[in-house]
């Protein structure tokens, strides 16, 4: 099959595990961009890519690229393009624009724009304009402007990749799929040990783990991708795709996640059961200062507390972070616990030291994905006794 240019898009400070994902799954001239990783491969690749990403929210392909200084321009180029490769006159389309540039101060307005050429260009051919539809279009349509330099790609993915589809239930503010997956990716998560998450909210973390554990495509909840109503679209090829399950692997430890809020484990619960992870994930409610674990074997441990955003020195949560220091310090001996958050000065409050520090963006703030590496005794001893920590 022909090969051609994509681009992967992520979150901040994700670039690296996508480069990584994307290499596994055997993407060629993979290259770091600005919150995106390029690429090349295939149609294969491109299903694949779509299906098995973990940190990925969408799979672009570019159509043209060109220098323009003003939206006169784009429409010019635009309108170049030979949009019955594409659609038809039938294919309702959307725009979706990103602009990082002086030049172009409204996105909305390149929107505008794109859409004239692209309705200019089919009433020219036929007399007839093709329609804006703005939910659940049949052709995506992605514009990114960097300075003077716009790119115009078709988006395979539609819906963004995160949304798996195994979400039925929330809490307030739960974890996107895709940061989740980055982080356990970047902890090196392979499903070796158990692992906890004791505030685990409507179960995000639990469900990313459980799936990287048994090596399960994250795509696979999902019944509709924005490449199959492409007017290329290889049936046959997808469904060999979708249901070859020959790098699955079995995941022989366990996982847990409680929570203090009987709402947060009610909704963890029914997330799990629509992911079809009950068999691997045991969620209970029980207060942090509660939790006693029977046998203190190495395990995985990743938390997304509160960050107290709004009085970054209540003492509540700064009482909470300590309380998380505590659990570790006398509940987790040998095993690694990451705990992501914006509140520098809580994170002080856990009283260990990082053994490694992340910098992630989860929404809009900027956040500490810290490592701690839970020994018994101190530091010189762990360290002369666990070299490959070092």
């Amino acid at each position: 099959m022909k090969e051609f240019a994509m681009v992967a898009k992520t979150f901040k400070g994700l670039e690296g595990v996508l480069a990584q994902e994307l290499i596994e799954l055997g993407a060629n001239n993979v290259r770091h961009e600005r919150r995106a990783v390029s690429f090349t491969g295939d149609k294969q690749l491109m299903y694949r890519a779509n299906l098995c990403l973990r940190t990925a929210s969408r799979v672009l392909k570019p159509i043209l690229t060109f220098r323009a200084k003003d939206a006169d321009e784009v429409y010019a180029q635009v309108k170049q393009i030979a949009w019955d490769q594409y659609m038809s006159v039938q294919t309702g389309f959307s725009i979706d624009s990103t602009v990082y540039s002086e030049e172009f101060r409204h996105s909305k307005y390149v929107t505008y724009r794109v859409k004239d050429a692209i309705a200019d260009w089919w009433m020219e051919k036929e007399g007839k304009r093709p329609s804006v539809k703005l939910t659940n279009p049949d052709l995506y349509i992605n514009v990114h402007i960097a300075k003077t330099t716009v790119t115009v790609s078709l988006d395979s993915s539609g819906e963004s990749l995160h949304k798996r589809g195994y979400r039925v239930a929330n809490t307030e503010a739960p974890i996107n799929e895709a940061l989740a997956a980055g982080m356990l990716l970047l902890s090196g998560w392979k499903g070796e040990t158990d692992f906890y998450d004791m505030m685990c909210g409507s179960g995000t973390l639990l469900i990313e783990a459980a799936l990287i554990a048994q090596n399960i495509a994250p795509g696979v909840f999902r019944q509709d991708y924005a490449f199959c109503h492409w007017a290329d679209f290889d049936a046959d090829l997808w469904s060999d795709i979708y249901n070859d399950d020959s790098r699955e692997r079995e995941f022989t430890h366990h996982i847990y996640g409680s929570d203090a809020s009987y709402y947060a484990v009610q909704a963890a619960l029914k997330n799990v059961k629509e992911a079809g992870m009950s068999k691997w994930i045991d969620v209970k409610q029980i207060r942090l200062q509660e939790i006693k674990r029977a046998e203190q074997g190495p395990a995985m441990v990743m938390m997304n507390p509160p960050y107290g955003e709004r009085l970054a020195q209540d003492k509540d949560v700064l009482r909470l972070y300590d309380d998380i220091g505590s659990c570790l310090k006398h509940q987790f001996t040998g095993s690694t616990a990451w705990i992501i958050s914006s509140n520098d000065v809580a994170l002080k409050c856990i009283g260990l030291k990082p053994s490694k520090k992340v910098h992630l963006l989860n929404g809009e703030l900027n956040c500490l994905f810290n490592c701690y590496e839970l020994f018994a005794g101190d530091r010189k001893t762990f360290k002369s006794t666990a070299p490959h920590r070092q």
